[in-house]
């Protein structure tokens, strides 16, 4: 495999690993060589290190003393916690899209977005799918106008991404109900109404929490 932007190999490298614990081809507990990545991707020792802590910090592997970098486990504890969390991340960040908007043009990254999900919905490309979902996330960013919100759901998205992709995959999950959710979402934040905005979210996220540890069941 061929990276590019030496700068930020790292970075690329932590990606690679990310999609691929995503996706459930590095499984829970499954030790990350060294080694051997860096063989395989034919990039230096360091740079696997690096990128290695890069996933510690986003909660993907847990390097433990002696016994190097291993997947992190899902249980209902973690899941629980996660998704509670990120509910009220996703309100600062709906909330501020529905204060500070002005113009049309202000909301069209918002369309754009769910025309893309509701395209990945069609082809039935849940890889595309869960990264258009926190596409929209990051389109909220620059409403907050907060760098350690945006750095701390940074940090959990990769976690949060690897639990809806479980439950997307294991078909507990229905990309139309995320769809039916964007549309609720997107129409209480061009009337500006945040407590509708807090019920949609919050309803949202207790319902994909359920849904997350149904497919943990199976697994």
């Amino acid at each position: 495999m061929t990276f590019k932007a030496p700068d930020s190999l790292s970075e690329q490298i932590a990606d690679y690993l990310a999609e691929r614990i995503i996706r459930g081809e590095l499984v829970p507990g499954e030790r990350i060589q060294e080694q051997k990545v860096t063989q395989a991707l034919n990039v230096s020792r360091g740079s696997v290190r690096e990128a290695l802590l890069i996933l510690e910090r986003r909660h993907l592997v847990a390097i433990l003393p002696r016994r190097g970098a291993h997947v992190t486990k899902l249980d209902e504890r973690g899941v629980r916690s996660l998704c509670a969390l990120m509910s009220e991340f996703y309100i600062l960040l709906g909330n501020a899209v529905a204060q500070k908007w002005r113009t049309d043009a202000d909301l069209r990254p918002f369309l754009d977005i769910q025309q893309r999900l509701q395209r990945a919905h069609q082809q039935l490309d849940i890889k595309a799918f869960v990264a258009d979902s926190f596409a929209v996330m990051r389109a909220a960013y620059s409403f907050a106008d907060n760098p350690f919100l945006q750095e701390t759901v940074e940090n959990l998205q990769p976690a949060m991404s690897r639990a809806y992709y479980l439950a997307l995959d294991q078909r507990q999950a229905s990309m139309s109900d995320y769809l039916d959710l964007f549309a609720r979402l997107l129409d209480a934040v061009v009337a500006r109404d945040l407590p509708r905005i807090r019920e949609v979210l919050t309803a949202y996220c207790q319902r994909s929490c359920e849904l997350v540890l149904a497919a943990l069941a199976r697994v």
